[in-house]
């Protein structure tokens, strides 16, 4: 590796020099940690034109320089996972529909692959700019069997590491009802944060409460929405199927306009352990907001 070289890993970008004539070695000279940041008002619209100023960022209880602040509109890369459970019989309309919604706003620069699961996750369309391919297979899918959402994340994870845009995000059609995959929760955080993505939900959640669920359905929305914001991202359930074009444009709007915050750690840029991130907005004259970012990530090792 030449001198002044750089590798990134997951949010860690460190620089990196050799030594000859010994095997090469990594020694960090440098790090930057981003963190991407959605900030919206209590009527749910982005707030823009924030500065670094109007930030404070702490790792594990110490405040930290912003040297990187950027605000952008970029292309993404986007896995959406289809729940076709047996659970989803009836909700199948809806889930085609909130795609649809969504991907009205894609931009040509960005790019989407389809993973479908019930019982067996499975990649159903490899990554592509035609999101109408991925909006048909959704409209003619068929539900049946058991859930095994987990599962189907960290296939999309994999998936994921062909990803040509530096935006990523997973988005979900479910009700959330798992039952069926040998992955755990907390596997699967430590997956998410490792590989920088950000999971969003299209809540496909049945509230007529007349009819009888089980207790995985029950707990479909707490799981999700846990999910969801360990990563920075955000569930947007889908009650009125009239909101569904609002939904779409909030969704886009999140995932293409956000805030970049880069620090560098200092000593422990390479201790391969889990660090926590807290961030607040300095009080000023705009109003209640909300920031949704990820709260912590793990430090490649030295």
């Amino acid at each position: 590796m030449a001198k002044g070289a750089v590798f990134c890993l997951a949010l860690f970008c460190v620089a990196a020099t050799a030594q000859a004539p010994r095997p090469a070695t990594v020694r960090v000279d440098s790090s930057l940690v981003l963190i991407p940041v959605h900030v919206t008002a209590i009527t749910g619209a982005p707030v823009v034109g924030l500065t670094r100023e109007d930030f404070a960022l702490y790792e594990d209880g110490v405040r930290q320089t912003i040297t990187h602040f950027t605000q952008d509109d970029a292309p993404i890369s986007a896995g959406v996972l289809l729940d076709i459970s047996g659970s989803m019989r009836k909700k199948m309309a809806r889930a085609s529909l909130a795609a649809t919604a969504f991907f009205q706003t894609a931009s040509p620069e960005d790019e989407f692959f389809l993973v479908e699961f019930n019982g067996r996750p499975k990649l159903t369309v490899p990554f592509t700019h035609d999101w109408q391919q991925i909006a048909d297979e959704i409209s003619k899918a068929k539900a049946s069997g058991l859930t095994a959402l987990l599962d189907a994340v960290y296939l999309a994870a994999r998936q994921m590491k062909q990803a040509r845009n530096a935006r990523k995000a997973l988005i979900i059609l479910s009700d959330g009802g798992e039952n069926y995959s040998r992955s755990t929760l907390r596997q699967l955080r430590s997956t998410l944060i490792e590989a920088d993505l950000q999971v969003y939900v299209l809540g496909v959640y049945d509230e007529n409460y007349a009819v009888r669920h089980s207790a995985e359905e029950l707990r479909g929305p707490a799981l999700l929405d846990r999910v969801a914001s360990d990563t920075g991202g955000r569930d947007f359930p889908i009650s009125n199927l009239e909101d569904l074009p609002d939904i779409g444009r909030q969704l886009s709007r999140e995932l293409r306009n956000q805030y970049v915050l880069g620090y560098s750690p200092g000593v422990t840029a390479a201790d391969g352990k889990y660090h926590r991130v807290k961030l607040t907005l300095v009080p000023g004259d705009r109003g209640p907001v909300h920031a949704d970012y990820r709260r912590g990530y793990y430090a490649p090792s030295q």
